[in-house]
């Protein structure tokens, strides 16, 4: 992504990988629920395999969904990119962040995790969200920051702090 010259990335990140942990975690687990009942109702080797393709699923899912999502706040922007053979792309400037919030689950917050949610003014947007990334508290912190620093063209009103 191309920055303006008065421009600067202050936060860039991705999914953590200690929110993987939690979502392997729940890969496990489904996949022992569901291997038990398969293990019991229909043979052990069924079982086995249900176990087997749930985990190795759980693994590669995760994983890519970390690798193909990037996160970006600038100071006059916030973006995120998904995507492995398609790419989406979601952006808005920060002047139309209305509110910011972070929530995490009781493993989330175990392990330093948690999902921001931005409200936008005029989109319909509503899953403007930065999902696991590491500390959420110190991302909306920053953005936080970058809000109450937006000016926009000297005299033409624009942006928190501008001239009206």
């Amino acid at each position: 992504m191309e920055l303006r010259a008065d421009e600067h990335p202050l936060y860039q990140g991705r999914p953590s990988w200690r929110a993987l942990l939690s979502f392997y975690v729940s890969g496990v687990l489904a996949g022992l629920a569901i291997g038990a009942i398969l293990w019991f109702a229909a043979s052990e080797g069924v079982g086995a395999a249900a176990f087997v393709v749930i985990v190795a699923g759980t693994v590669v899912i995760g994983y890519l969904r970390r690798l193909f999502t990037k996160y970006l706040v600038t100071t006059r922007r916030l973006r995120i990119t998904r995507g492995i053979v398609s790419r989406k792309v979601q952006e808005t400037r920060l002047d139309r962040v209305q509110n910011v919030n972070y929530e995490q689950g009781v493993i989330d917050r175990i392990f330093r995790v948690g999902t921001v949610d931005f409200d936008t003014a005029g989109t319909d947007d509503s899953e403007f969200r930065f999902e696991w990334v590491n500390r959420p508290d110190e991302v909306v912190r920053a953005v936080d920051d970058a809000i109450a620093n937006v000016q926009g063209p000297p005299g033409l009103g624009e942006g928190r702090g501008g001239a009206l």
